[in-house]
């Protein structure tokens, strides 16, 4: 979770919102009013204003007069505060749709009266509901979204225009702050820049690239794309912590036992090597894989593994709140699952150009030689597994994921049918995107299968043109010049 507001901070915010003006669309004053619904409404017209006029949060404060912002105190205590036999804040969340992250602060000012703030992540992607609907600020007036039309297309281009490198993870920051946030050394040494002697060299440079940007009062804001990359502790940005890489280890082949659990709170950029290096202590090695190694070797292509790994970091949709990149350690197998559905078929991910929905952070990475520039990581990863004669990786999607398994070695006899389709459909499709085609002899060289046995590939490749995933690229050749193509071909 993100890590909460301070007291001094939470003293400086009141002071900040007791000054604007009677009117505006991403704050609301309240005395003691605890009515739950109209709370939950609130919540979506305060996230959905926030997002319309850019702001990274909206609030509703308890405690301050509506009309002279004075500090009158509140007797309206949330943590205590329950609605249908359920805690307060565990009902709203149940009601919004998409679940936006909100917190509650209870706290006194300095002259001792009772306030709360509550703290409302702007909409992203999407605009907020609450129990069905959708709710705006009209003024200081909450409105229903669908009866202001032009509002709800301003809305929508807000949420199509800005990629969410470009919003912001802190507003009006000092300079002070944004050094002590980002490890901007680690930017310097990663994009192979001098370090400037002076501190205003170095916020042009984090200008520059995006990573801050400059306001009018003389502070700054950290974009997200310079929190997610750069900091030092991703749990200290507001809706990032959860981003953060999950690395967890178990015990044989199912969910039933864990051993270990790391959850990385490190930005990608500077996090990433000690990243791969420990997962590569977590992982056994093997004395011999098929007949390609007879030496010690490592269960899986480090290649492979960084190439997945980035890709879950780079292609992962941040609109979906809650989760991040996950990595998931069995004895025979290795699942790297990333939030967000890909934007291209998994049956195309060797041969389609590259798509990213986060083209700056993939920018970037590449920039700093962490993934692949012309989206051939997919085409490496299939590469290696054959390399090291391993089954065939599988791509697979679920309601709001994409998974990437990776498996240790097995025996051609070991593999089971589907096994052996996938590797013959990917092993025809790393042919194809190579200008080469698959044939008997290049997929028994890939499965390891001694020339006498090349019946039982011709059996797999029969197999496979079954499903529909090869063809034969021409079917009047004859059956030792027959070569074979991916059906999309």
């Amino acid at each position: 979770m993100p890590t909460e507001l301070t007291l001094d901070q939470l003293h400086s915010l009141l002071r900040e919102l007791c000054r604007l003006d009677k009117e505006t669309e991403w704050v609301e004053f309240k005395h003691n009013n605890d009515d739950a619904p109209k709370i939950g409404e609130y919540i979506s017209a305060l996230a959905n204003s926030a997002a319309l006029i850019g702001k990274q949060s909206g609030y509703i404060v308890w405690g301050v007069d509506n009309e002279s912002h004075d500090v009158i105190g509140t007797i309206f205590k949330p943590s205590s505060a329950c609605y249908k036999k359920q805690e307060l804040e565990s009902w709203l969340l149940q009601k919004l749709v998409p679940k936006i992250h909100f917190y509650f602060y209870e706290f006194e000012n300095s002259d001792g009266f009772p306030v709360v703030i509550l703290e409302i992540q702007a909409a992203t992607h999407t605009p907020v509901q609450f129990d069905g609907a959708e709710y705006i600020r009209v003024g200081s007036y909450k409105k229903k979204l669908r009866e202001f039309a032009e509002k709800e297309r301003d809305l929508w281009r807000v949420f199509d225009k800005t990629p969410f490198e470009r919003q912001v993870a802190t507003e009006n920051s000092t300079a002070d702050e944004v050094l002590k946030l980002l490890d901007y050394p680690a930017y310097f040494d990663l994009t192979e820049q001098p370090l400037p002697e002076g501190r205003e060299g170095i916020l042009a440079a984090l200008k520059a690239d995006k990573l801050i940007n400059s306001v009018d009062s003389g502070r700054w804001d950290i974009t997200n794309l310079g929190a997610i990359l750069f900091a030092k502790k991703l749990q200290n940005f507001q809706h990032l912590g959860r981003k953060a890489v999950r690395l967890i280890l178990y015990r044989g082949n199912s969910r039933i036992e864990t051993i270990r659990e790391l959850e990385g709170n490190k930005g990608y950029a500077i996090g990433f090597e000690n990243l791969i290096d420990y997962i590569k202590t977590l992982l056994p090695s093997n004395e011999e894989i098929g007949k390609a190694f007879r030496k010690e070797v490592p269960m899986y292509p480090e290649l492979a593994i960084r190439e997945l790994v980035a890709n879950a970091i780079i292609h992962q949709d941040f609109s979906i709140a809650g989760t991040g990149p996950m990595i998931e350690l069995f004895d025979s197998r290795m699942e790297i699952t990333n939030p967000g559905i890909p934007l291209v078929d998994t049956e195309r991910f060797l041969d389609s150009p590259p798509q990213s929905r986060n083209e700056a952070l993939a920018s970037f990475m590449r920039r700093i030689n962490i993934c692949e520039e012309r989206g051939t990581g997919v085409d490496k990863v299939v590469f290696q597994t054959e390399l090291y004669q391993l089954p065939a990786p599988i791509f697979e999607v679920t309601d709001k994921h994409t998974r990437a398994v990776l498996f240790s070695y097995k025996d051609f006899s070991e593999m089971d049918k589907e096994d052996r389709i996938r590797a013959c459909y990917l092993h025809c499709c790393l042919r194809y995107v190579n200008r080469e085609h698959m044939n008997n002899s290049s997929l028994r060289e890939r499965l390891g299968i001694d020339v006498k046995n090349s019946a039982m590939v011709s059996r797999v490749i029969r197999d496979t043109m079954k499903v529909d995933l090869v063809r034969p690229y021409d079917p009047d050749a004859g059956t030792k010049a027959m070569r074979y193509v991916p059906h999309w071909a």
